[in-house]
Order: C-alpha cells, then structure tokens, then sequence
C-alpha cells in the first residue's frame, strides 16, 4: 500500500501544481494518450486544478473505442453462430455494432463468456473440443503478449478449435497521424506508461524530433500524471524537444524485449482501421501468415461486412482531440452509458463516459 498511498497523496500533487504554476507562462495544449489516465484526470478533478494556460484534450488510447464498427459486427456474426464459443473481456459486450450487442447476442441463445485472460478461452477449447472457441483480442501493445500467448499455447496443444479475432493497434502510428492533420492543436503528448512497460519509448524519439512536440513517459496515479504534465510543460517552455520517462519504476527506454520478441513471432504490422478516425496506415497488429489456422476472421468467412457510423456521434473527433464529450448535442441525452451510441461512451475508459460518470455536463 506504500506505493498506492504516496502516488495519490494530495499534498504532494498540489505542490507538482503549484510548481506547474510558477513554470508556464503561455498557453499550451496537452493530449493524454490514455483512457486510464483520462479517467484518472477527470475523477480526480486534475484538469481543473491545473493553471487555466494548460488544457488537457483527451486522446484515442482506449482499445475499446477505437475498435472499429465493421470489426464488432465480424464478432456479433461470429457469435451468432451455433458451434461457436465466443469469448471476450466484459467491456466488450455492451459495445453496439450496427444493430445490437454481444449482450443480444447471449440473450437470444449464443454462448458468448466473459474471460479474464485468453488462456482461459484455450482452456475453454481444450473443454469443449466439439465447439470452435474464438477469443476477441483487442487492444494496444499492452494486452498482445497474453494474446499471443495463447495462440503458442493453442498450438503446442495441438488444438484445432481455437482462434482469436484480431483488433490490435499501436500507438505510434496513431500519435504520428494525430500530428500530421491539419486540424492538429496538440503540443505535448503524455504517453501511456502500460504500453511503455511492455514496448519501452524507443519508438517515440523520431515522432518527437519530426514534429518538434515533446513527450512524457506518464504513469496513471494523480501523482504520476501531474508530473508527467510538469516535465512536458518544462520542456515546452524551455524549447527542448525530447522524450521523458516520469514513470521509471515500471518503464525502461528498451521495455520488455522478451514480450517483444514473442509478439513479432506472432504478429506482423498492418494496416488498421481505427473507429472514429479512419484508416492509419501500419498501425495495427494481424497473425502472420504461418498461423492462419488461428484466425477467426477467415476460418469464418467474415472479411466483407462493411458498415456506417452513427452521423449524430462524434467520437472521431474526441478521440483526435479536437473536441471535448459536452461539444457533442447528443452527451447525456440520446447518448448515455445505457444507451450508447458510440464506444466512447459504452467503454469503461472513454472520455464521454468518464466525463458522464463524473459529472462533467460542461
């Protein structure tokens, strides 16, 4: 408890403030990369005790929001089927697709669980070798090593019922994409201190030199986060230009090599669709060719579904910082957490239900 009480003491995060106070002298705008730390920052009121010259926007580093639409209705289909398991993480089931859910799913007979970790899905498979067992692997850099994992695990099993339907993205190609737009209003990126554990920030580098926007390795307690907040204004006001590690008790610059490796024996870069956003190129994960017998997506046949997004949501546009949930007409009126029309919104870390959550109407 040492570490959780230190890192949420509330005097030691108002003297990182008072000490961003007496640091900025202009206006700047800052994107947290994270849905944990949007949730961090807006439960525990950072963003408005910060100095009225630091804004924080908030970024698309939530797995289940950016999944994208036609990839939901690929699972929903998957689901449906009657010699399928379907197995996924419990903030996946309220997500809508075009016309219903995995909770719909479930209630009109498909055997559709909620696991803890994909082994528990090869588990599953190994029970059940009369039924195909699919898991939903979705997520950024964080969740690919228990993903792939199971897929090595599925094989030296010798099981030929399990496979995993793909959504992975990275954050690099997302935070270069957000830097390219013409609409860009970011100047500073706290970046996610999950997925550095498991990458390290030796990616980030180039992207900070290029763009000329510094960046901060940042963790998700109060404290973690006001003091990736302060060492990003430091340097934004210093002119510097480079990439800090305010998170080092779980961060090194190379990261977890040995995670690394067995994601690229795994996994090989693609081109992925992003929900809200479009398409960014090389910024996802998908199997390598070798392990094809391990992807749902053609063991089901299921790569044409093509879909539109709701027009009244505008949860591209939150995820890309441009704007904020009480910007959209339709927050906390036709768009609640009971019902949802976008991720944001229906996910545990999107920015919409944090800021509903919380009561943040404006």
């Amino acid at each position: 408890m040492k570490y959780v009480t230190e890192y949420r003491d509330a005097d030691l995060v108002k003297g990182v403030i008072e000490e961003i106070r007496r640091t900025v002298t202009r206006p700047w705008v800052l994107m947290e990369i994270c849905g944990g730390q949007t949730h961090a920052i807006v439960r525990h009121g950072i963003d408005q005790l910060l100095p009225p010259e630091i804004e924080l926007v908030h970024g698309p580093g939530c797995p289940v929001c950016v999944t994208p639409l036609e990839l939901i209705d690929k699972a929903l289909a998957i689901a449906s089927r009657p010699e399928v398991i379907f197995c996924s993480y419990g903030d996946m089931l309220r997500v809508p697709g075009t016309d219903r859910d995995l909770f719909s799913v479930k209630a009109a007979g498909g055997d559709v669980r909620v696991v803890y970790s994909p082994l528990d899905a090869v588990k599953i498979a190994r029970q059940n070798p009369e039924k195909e067992v699919v898991f939903f692997a979705i997520g950024f850099e964080t969740t690919a090593p228990p993903n792939v994992m199971s897929v090595l695990q599925a094989r030296a099993m010798g099981l030929k019922n399990y496979s995993i339907l793909v959504s992975h993205v990275r954050v690099p190609p997302a935070i270069e994409a957000i830097l390219s737009s013409p609409t860009n209003r970011v100047q500073g990126f706290l970046l996610a201190g999950h997925v550095c554990t498991v990458m390290g920030y030796w990616e980030y580098p180039p992207l900070a030199e290029k763009y000329g926007v510094p960046m901060t390795v940042t963790g998700f307690e109060p404290l973690d986060i006001v003091r990736g907040i302060l060492k990003t204004v430091q340097m934004l006001e210093a002119g510097e230009v480079e990439v800090a590690n305010a998170y080092p008790r779980s961060v090194r610059r190379e990261g977890n090599q040995a995670a690394q490796k067995v994601i690229r024996q795994v996994f090989m870069d693609c081109d992925r669709k992003w929900r809200g956003i479009g398409l960014i190129p090389m910024s996802g994960w998908c199997l390598r060719p070798e392990f094809d017998s391990f992807n749902a997506e053609k063991r089901f046949d299921v790569g044409e579904i093509r879909t539109e997004e709701s027009p009244v949501c505008i949860a591209g546009q939150i995820l890309q910082g441009m704007k904020k949930p009480p910007d959209c007409p339709a927050f906390g009126k036709e768009c609640t957490p009971e019902h949802p029309l976008g991720a944001t919104m229906v996910s545990s870390e999107g920015a919409c239900a944090a800021y509903y959550q919380y009561g943040r109407a404006r």
